[in-house]
């Protein structure tokens, strides 16, 4: 099995210097990767700016992206020719309506910075999924099992993980599986290490 990775944050610049982005480190999708590929899997991995080191094994492939829209031509290139896909990168919902091309020099007052939205890439992905399975992931705060019951449904997800802030950047968390034939797996501190060996399990093989 062929099994694409998104992971970590997308940077959406306003000038050279200066951009959107989140907390995000790309470590859960880095788990995913190895633990596709201890499973027996080649995996591509299309990873966001991050300081979190990718493994260094042969049956992965690394496509470095930037941005949203970056990480949506990586992911629509390699989709057509995996099996599966595990969605966990943080990508940015916005971006500058326009780019600086050099650095903004700052003036007196205030400024304003109009947004536009991204491509939903899990969305966009999913739609030619048939088959394929695919999990996606939804860190939210308010509401967070009716958003993430939502978005399970409207993408079309087999499986979605729900957390929250705190598992940004952290090796463990809470986690809860949401399937969409109903099952539901709570997960209380668990490792993303072993979230991910969980995950690869239920793409099957």
């Amino acid at each position: 099995m062929r099994v694409l990775i998104t992971a970590g944050p997308t940077r959406e610049h306003w000038d050279r210097v200066r951009f959107l982005s989140s907390g995000s480190t790309g470590r859960m999708g880095i788990e995913v990767a190895r633990a596709a590929a201890a499973a027996g899997h080649e995996v591509v991995l299309v990873l966001g700016p991050t300081h979190v080191a990718p493994p260094d094994d042969p049956a992965i492939t690394v496509v470095r992206v930037t941005s949203a829209r970056e990480m949506l031509a990586a992911c629509e290139e390699a989709w057509p020719r995996c099996d599966a896909l595990v969605a966990t990168a943080a990508v940015a919902d916005y971006r500058p309506a326009e780019q600086h091309e050099g650095k903004r020099t700052k003036t007196d007052g205030p400024v304003t910075l109009e947004l536009v939205r991204n491509p939903d890439i899990l969305a966009t992905l999913a739609r030619s999924k048939a088959d394929r399975p695919v999990i996606g992931f939804a860190l939210q705060v308010e509401d967070a099992e009716t958003h993430a019951r939502r978005k399970l449904a409207e993408k079309h997800l087999d499986w979605i993980v729900l957390n929250g802030p705190a598992s940004m950047g952290a090796d463990a968390a809470d986690f809860r599986i949401l399937g969409a034939d109903d099952t539901e797996v709570s997960l209380m501190g668990e490792s993303k290490a072993a979230l991910a060996a969980r995950l690869v399990t239920l793409l099957g093989t």
